[in-house]
């Protein structure tokens, strides 16, 4: 599948218009449906394909954020042969108590993976997290940035960002 042919499904079966109220509190008339592309084993494949031509050179795994980003690191994982962790939002309270699943070692540089960037909020979050327990994160990368702001807040914290598509890249489907 061409970029192209793969932005014009996941606009087809993600794109969603009407009012809707984004995480960071926002009110927008259009919605990124995640899930509807995520859920999709030829979309996803796809994606994680593309996803892959933006992973630095050297890294020790992928970080997954709950709950988008763990099917698409995954299936990252598996396209790659590189290990995937998951980031939960808050460390678990009983078992394990980890915030990061997966037996990630301490000092590992993990690349967080995400869905749609818009205000960065919680990736922002993550990052913080993910490195107060030890590990390096110096990358993100994404399916979409909805080009509000959350690129720059994520270079702010010293990680590349890149994503897939911008929404200036989809908006032409």
């Amino acid at each position: 599948m061409t970029k192209t042919e793969l932005a014009k499904q996941i606009r087809e079966a993600s794109y969603l218009t009407g009012e809707f109220k984004l995480r960071s509190g926002s009110i927008s008339n259009f919605y990124w449906d995640k899930y509807r592309f995520e859920s999709d084993p030829v979309l996803l494949t796809a994606i994680a394909k593309e996803m892959a031509k933006l992973l630095p050179s050297t890294c020790d795994g992928l970080a997954g954020l709950e709950l988008g980003g763990i099917p698409l690191a995954t299936a990252l994982s598996m396209e790659t042969g590189l290990p995937c962790f998951y980031v939960r939002k808050a460390a678990k309270t009983y078992g394990t108590c980890n915030l990061i699943e997966g037996g990630a070692k301490e000092g590992s540089t993990l690349v967080v993976i995400e869905d749609v960037i818009t205000t960065a909020g919680q990736v922002c979050t993550s990052i913080e997290q993910i490195r107060a327990e030890g590990y390096n994160v110096a990358h993100v990368v994404a399916v979409i940035d909805r080009q509000a702001g959350g690129g720059a807040k994520i270079e702010a914290l010293g990680c590349s960002f890149a994503s897939v598509f911008t929404l200036t890249e989809l908006e032409g489907f």
